[in-house]
């Protein structure tokens, strides 16, 4: 007997709230049509569904989302580096345990203890004809940022080779949700040709059609729930066998909302400006920010950077202050919206040759203009560096550009060969901007607390910050 299985699933959705009810109202309304024609149907979230940019995600530290998520009928889900990472593992602990789905991360314990109850390597679905679906879940393996939060994270394929040969023959499908990345996907299709489909997120990429590798599908739906995914998997009861695997991604953007989750939706972030309304300083006057030039207040963020880390230097972007702080009352909730990245301070220990490169690259007009997005970043633009505990002396070249004469930290010249304590935002961690913090062996990443954590600090204890 042929049955057709139906999968619609949302991956990196990042708390793009004003899209939900879009979103959950269309998923809410193709499940409902797939089980009146008598097909089995399922909602899955492939991981990142949470971004404490978001008010409502910082207010609720993500149970907003969860709630959310029940509301509109999820069955499974698996955990983004955006749950798993920005959260203190108390918070995380404890992030699901109202959840009506199943969250499943096989690659995931806590590093000391018992696990969570919600907590699952794996999961079975049954369709009412009895076809066994097997779901694993993976999280990209970012182990510098777990650990310190009391999380084990296990490298993925070390995990899928002892899992999937043995879940494959209790299963007569297995689909894998990963929050690994394309690249990943496409390996793992061609290490374990066992999995069916690949459900995959963390890197934003958008499969309409789905892709195939070495016979198994891989399927992604971007970024923000613009478009949400489809897999439909034909398969023959009586000869146990896999006819036909398909995947489309549906554009929602445009999608009838449901007024019932826009009013759910005003009431959480009524609740979550109401949570945010604590206090942290009542400013004299206004403290004006510049993404082009140092103002006073990431000074002092950067000096807080230093001191608070303990490290020789430090240095910090101002695009990482979107707008002005108003003077009058300052509140938690203005903190969030001023600085909302999930970015952590982190150190790194770089030589005084490679400090000099790091001075000189962010420094650059390509660097300052850069629209960078992604890494936790979620401003414009990167903005000029800001210093603190190091003194240059500059001159201007002919062709406009400032040259570095001379570079200092306590009054000594750097010295090539020595190696210093870099404080930064752990963004600069990644990715090609500063190949020299990239490729560093000696890192150390500060969690759980945010860069706003330090800048609410800051402002309640810099004397020369204001305040009445």
């Amino acid at each position: 007997m042929l049955e057709q299985l139906h999968f619609y699933y949302t991956n990196d959705f990042h708390s793009n709230f004003q899209q939900w009810p879009r979103t959950a109202g269309y998923i809410k309304r193709e499940k409902a049509f797939q089980q009146r024609k008598g097909h089995d149907c399922w909602i899955v979230d492939i991981g990142d569904h949470m971004d404490r940019a978001a008010l409502i995600s910082e207010a609720f530290l993500g149970k907003a989302n969860v709630e959310l998520m029940n509301d509109a009928g999820y069955d499974v889900a698996t955990l983004g580096n955006n749950e798993g990472i920005t959260l203190s593992h108390e918070e995380l602990f404890h992030l699901y345990d109202e959840a009506a789905f199943t969250v499943v991360c096989s690659n995931l314990n806590v590093a000391d203890g018992e696990n969570p109850s919600w907590l699952l390597p794996e999961t079975t679905l049954l369709s009412s004809l009895g076809t066994r679906i097997g779901m694993i879940g993976l999280t990209a393996a970012f182990k510098p940022f777990y650990e310190p939060l009391g999380w084990h994270v296990d490298d993925p394929y070390d995990i899928l080779s002892k899992q999937v040969r043995a879940f494959r023959k209790t299963h007569d499908i297995v689909i894998l949700l990963s929050h690994l990345g394309l690249s990943d996907d496409e390996e793992i299709a061609r290490r374990f040709p066992e999995i069916d489909v690949i459900i995959g997120g963390h890197t934003h990429h958008l499969l309409k059609n789905g892709k195939m590798e070495n016979g198994v599908l891989l399927t992604a739906a971007g970024k923000g729930s613009w478009y949400v995914g489809e897999v439909i998997i034909d398969w023959e009861t009586e000869d146990k066998q896999l006819l036909q695997k398909q995947a489309f991604a549906h554009h929602v953007a445009e999608a009838r909302p449901e007024q019932d989750i826009a009013d759910k939706l005003a009431q959480l972030e009524r609740q979550a400006e109401q949570k945010m309304a604590a206090p942290v300083a009542d400013l004299q006057e206004p403290l004006p920010v510049d993404w082009f030039r140092p103002t006073d207040v990431i000074r002092s963020l950067a000096d807080k950077l230093r001191s608070w880390t303990g490290a020789d230097c430090a240095m910090i972007n101002a695009g990482v202050l979107l707008e002005n702080f108003p003077a009058g009352p300052l509140t938690a909730g203005d903190v969030h919206r001023i600085c909302p990245h999930p970015i952590n301070p982190c150190t790194v220990a770089v030589n005084g040759n490679e400090l000099l490169e790091i001075i000189r690259a962010g420094r650059s007009k390509e660097l300052i203009e850069f629209p960078l997005k992604g890494f936790g970043f979620r401003g414009e633009v990167i903005g000029c560096m800001v210093f603190s505990g190091l003194e240059l002396v500059t001159e201007k070249r002919e062709s406009g550009q400032d040259f570095i004469r001379t570079a200092t930290i306590g009054g000594n010249r750097l010295e090539p060969d020595r190696i210093y304590k870099l404080a930064t935002a752990d963004m600069f961690t990644f990715g090609r901007l500063f190949p020299e913090i990239a490729r560093a062996a000696d890192k150390k990443y500060f969690l759980p607390e945010f860069l706003r954590d330090l800048l609410k600090e800051t402002i309640k204890e810099d004397p020369h910050i204001k305040k009445r």
